[in-house]
């Protein structure tokens, strides 16, 4: 897929919804070769993914072995609005102390004031350093239901128009 491609459905209002939200899945291969597929917070700084864990976490040295993932944001509506991204890890970056991102990914949950800082604080006494996962789009596809739909129910409209035309 052409950069200029992944960029225009980025930049699709749907996919900025989608994009500012909370939580994605990122799937990955572990260690054993056996596939993953965990929730995580995550930031759209533009152009890339970021994600930020624990130094300690089991998914990094899969992803310093194999860097490619595929990610999926979506709401729980009907009909849903997904995005689906397939891309590598271009960067793992053990930062010292909290990841200004760690601390904004998690700033739309619902918190009172009081509750956010002794959130803050708890995650500053726990962490000594984390990693940024940097995370580059290589595929993309948006699927609203609407003027997108996944490619196999695509190829059934198709059929079924034919037949109709037949």
């Amino acid at each position: 897929m052409q950069q200029n491609e992944i960029t225009a459905i980025l930049n699709h209002p749907t996919s900025q919804e989608l994009l500012a939200r909370d939580l994605l899945r990122m799937a990955y291969v572990a260690k054993d070769g056996t596939p993953r597929n965990i929730p995580i917070a995550f930031v759209w700084n533009g152009s890339q993914i970021v994600v930020c864990t624990t130094k300690n976490a089991p998914k990094l040295p899969s992803l310093r072995h194999n860097p490619q993932v595929a990610l999926t944001i979506d709401t729980e509506v009907h009909p849903p609005k997904i995005l689906l991204i397939r891309g590598r890890v271009d960067e793992l970056d053990v930062v010292d102390g909290i990841p200004a991102e760690y601390l904004q990914m998690n700033g739309s949950y619902e918190m009172t004031p009081e509750q956010r800082v002794e959130w803050e604080a708890e995650v500053r006494s726990l962490y000594d350093g984390m990693v940024r996962v940097v995370i580059t789009p290589t595929w993309v596809k948006l699927i609203d239901f609407d003027t997108t739909l996944p490619s196999a129910v695509e190829e059934l409209v198709r059929q079924r128009a034919e037949r109709q035309h037949a």
